[in-house]
């Protein structure tokens, strides 16, 4: 294999379509796309500094490396990459990849990351940005700590361990995913999903889990939820107290205790929901049902 050492590159392209290459304490300046159409490149401890670093390459590995701010839009197309002990620090990474693989890596400013990417492994990763992996498929995370709302908008196949999600409007119109053993805390979580599973989580939410096909909650805490399950499909086993329940649209709920169980006969057929709970505060119908209950 062909390697560089110690060198620093300029201009557009200084490294199109090179194969069989390893960078070792380089840095990229100005100049786009330096590695675009590359093959089989190992790149250790390499600072990017402009756009475009990696689009249309296969069989890269990056370990101990910095992507910095203006390598934004910094890997696109790109397939079979392995990232490792690096900074991303550039927004709007990793677009339309497959075969992603990132290990102790920590994004700075994740605005728009991982959009359409597909068999994507994160493990010990730190996120910091909105709209992350919108659309993408088959995700395995463990260990993943995100600050960010909106993510993984109309993603499908995602698997979650062991990991905390400070994000609003999490899971949004998703499809088969599944949460082990994490911290979700934000609104609105959940809404059109389908086929979405928690087991052992904890979470935190106001109008959290509606509009959904399918539900599962197995031995979940909802601390500080309110509002939750509206036209939902819903298997439920909660652990301690929720504050609130609004309107059902089918299944079982198990509770310790409900705060306030809401059902508007209008609504919905309170018949399609089963609860067993043996501590309700209270319990409302349409005929004392305000408005300023419904919306807060």
């Amino acid at each position: 294999m062909i390697e560089y050492t110690d060198e620093v590159f300029t201009g557009e392209r200084a490294l199109f379509k090179a194969e069989d290459v390893v960078v070792k304490n380089c840095t990229f300046e100005d100049g786009e796309s330096p590695l675009k159409e590359a093959s089989n490149i190992e790149i250790y401890n390499c600072d990017f500094k402009w756009k475009y670093p990696l689009w249309y390459s296969k069989n890269i590995l990056i370990k101990d490396s910095v992507i910095n701010e203006m390598g934004r839009a910094g890997i696109w197309y790109t397939d079979n990459i392995s990232v490792e002990d690096t900074v991303v620090i550039g927004p709007k990474n990793f677009r339309r990849c497959k075969g992603v693989k990132l290990t102790n890596v920590d994004f700075k400013d994740a605005q728009e990351t991982l959009w359409n990417c597909q068999d994507v492994e994160m493990t010990n990763v730190e996120i910091k940005g909105d709209y992350i992996a919108m659309g993408s498929k088959n995700m395995v995370l463990n260990d993943v700590t995100i600050h960010g709302n909106y993510g993984f908008d109309g993603a499908e196949n995602i698997e979650v361990h062991n990991s905390k999600l400070y994000m609003k409007d999490a899971f949004w119109n998703t499809e088969n995913v599944c949460v082990y053993d994490s911290y979700i805390e934000g609104e609105y979580l959940g809404w059109n999903a389908k086929n979405l599973t928690l087991v052992n989580c904890t979470i935190k939410s106001l109008q959290g889990f509606c509009y959904i096909e399918n539900l599962k909650l197995i031995n979940c805490k909802l601390e500080d939820t309110v509002l939750a399950f509206e036209y939902s499909d819903v298997d439920a086993e909660i652990v301690g107290k929720v504050d609130s329940v609004l309107n059902p649209k089918s299944g079982t709920i198990k509770a310790d205790e409900i705060g306030t169980l809401m059902i508007v006969k209008d609504e919905v057929d309170p018949d399609k929901t089963r609860i067993y709970c043996d501590n309700i505060h209270r319990t409302i119908d349409y005929a004392d049902f305000s408005e300023e209950e419904y919306h807060h």
